[in-house]
């Protein structure tokens, strides 16, 4: 039952992680005065700069997502101790049915394979908190860019 509850947020947050990525797109400043292309390049540089300083927000940085982890690290506590919880439990019930230990090695593995279940649950939730962090930095910057730009007589969409 937990598990599913889990599956079931992990995927809602993963829908809506997609959805903030279709919306937040940079926004597109038209010219309300006039402006010429090239005054259009000069604010722009301008607004990003304004942006980034005032923010502390580069764009450049928030949009990569942090390199995600790897070897042996990953998941280790958790399947040693899924396996010393699962070799508990089997002995318990391998000692009611006569043999401790085959009920400690079967429970073991069980608890090793239910502790990468862990490992990889928590990895999928981190990668989708990083997103999560990347995408409100970048709606941050592009609220003060959309700012800076309309200040300079531009519409923003």
């Amino acid at each position: 039952m937990k598990a599913r509850s889990v599956r079931a947020g992990c995927a809602i947050v993963l829908a809506a992680i997609a959805l903030d990525v279709v919306a937040q797109s940079k926004p597109i400043a038209y010219p309300a005065k006039g402006q010429s292309a090239q005054q259009q390049q000069n604010d722009d540089g301008a607004c990003y700069s304004w942006a980034k300083s005032n923010t502390g927000i580069d764009p450049a940085m928030a949009s990569t997502a942090p390199p995600p982890q790897g070897g042996a690290a990953v998941g280790g506590g958790q399947r040693v101790g899924g396996a010393a919880r699962g070799a508990a439990g089997g002995a318990a019930i391998g000692a009611i049915a006569g043999d401790a230990g085959k009920g400690a090695a079967v429970g073991a593995v069980a608890g090793t394979m239910a502790g990468g279940a862990r490992a990889r649950q928590e990895k999928r939730a981190q990668q989708a908190n990083a997103q999560a962090q990347s995408q409100g930095a970048m709606t941050t910057y592009y609220r003060a860019w959309g700012a800076c730009m309309q200040g300079r007589g531009y519409s923003i969409q």
